[in-house]
């Protein structure tokens, strides 16, 4: 009898055990995230990378096709979102459960018009759980006389989102509950006839955006209280600047379109000075994530892009393989 009783209770502690083991834990179940991601996607184009937790994947965009696929730490893409009035799929992110997307138009993707192109900034918005559409936002419409081309985005601590645009030298805002869009600031600073204008932006929770122009290399600081008061961060320049992201209090710049730079300022971002710069393993680059507290960028052959833009002609757009490489 006592046998049996120690039997039982043997087999109820290895029981419990391995019920604790089954456990779900976000941090013991959260996928391990090789260095380099090589995935596979046919025309996709994917100028845009966003990471996604509660999918344990990534999302990329596309130019050429103006749809949203997921990447997960295999390569393996799928699609997941289709939106026959999103033209070319840009900047991404995700917030509070949504997926925000900016609409664009250089005139390379399948759905594009010669009433769309070079004339189109839209913010789209999706739930990050079905795929479904929840708001399209017309920025172009505020500024219809000029050329746009929605860029990147990033959100304040109250959820107001932040847009910039290539072509027209604005940024914009959208309100958290998107209500009616405004220009939240315009300069001729912004502006330029050469390659693309005002690209990536982060927002710093001490209240102020910081934003490249890609073309001339040149950071802003941009406080959200007094906008017009902006200003050139000193001394960096970073030529054909793109995706940022603030992590840690640095500031990691995709450029040249081949490398990485993290930045770092002592005087809240007056100045800056370059901390590192990784070149190694990217090609063709446009912008990055913080996914599992590490900086990912996508390799997105933009070069390629550029080269069809430039030739109007659509057709040379016919790779398929991309890759996610990890900051080091």
């Amino acid at each position: 009898m006592l046998r049996s009783l120690r039997l039982v209770y043997t087999l109820l502690f290895l029981s419990l055990c391995i019920a604790a083991c089954n456990t779900y834990d976000d941090a013991f179940n959260a996928p391990l995230i090789p260095d380099r991601i090589a995935f596979s996607a046919n025309r996709l184009y994917p100028e845009g990378i966003t990471y996604a937790p509660t999918l344990g994947r990534f999302l990329v965009s596309s130019i050429t096709q103006g749809k949203i696929g997921t990447v997960d730490e295999k390569g393996r893409y799928v699609d997941f979102i289709t939106d026959s009035q999103l033209i070319s799929a840009i900047g991404m992110k995700v917030q509070d459960g949504k997926l925000y997307v900016c609409n664009g138009d250089q005139g390379v993707s399948d759905k594009s018009t010669s009433q769309t192109t070079l004339k189109t900034a839209g913010l789209f918005i999706y739930d990050l759980s079905t795929g479904k559409n929840l708001r399209r936002v017309n920025l172009a419409a505020l500024l219809p006389t000029m050329n746009h081309y929605a860029n990147d985005i990033a959100f304040d601590a109250s959820g107001n989102a932040y847009v910039t645009d290539s072509f027209a030298p604005v940024i914009y805002k959208v309100p958290a509950d998107t209500t009616q869009a405004i220009v939240f600031m315009q300069s001729p600073l912004f502006a330029g006839t050469e390659g693309i204008n005002l690209n990536g932006i982060v927002y710093h929770p001490d209240n102020y955006l910081i934003v490249v122009k890609a073309n001339e290399g040149v950071l802003y600081k941009i406080p959200l209280t007094n906008p017009y008061e902006f200003k050139a961060i000193k001394g960096v320049n970073l030529p054909n600047g793109d995706g940022m992201v603030l992590y840690n209090n640095d500031l990691y710049v995709v450029n040249g379109r081949n490398k990485v730079t993290q930045l770092r300022s002592t005087d809240k971002w007056e100045t800056a000075t370059v901390v590192k710069t990784d070149s190694i393993g990217y090609d063709q680059a446009t912008t990055n994530v913080v996914a599992e507290n590490k900086i990912y960028t996508i390799n997105a052959r933009i070069g390629e892009v550029s080269a069809a833009v430039t030739a109007k002609n659509p057709g040379l757009l016919q790779s398929s393989s991309y890759s996610i490489q990890q900051f080091k």
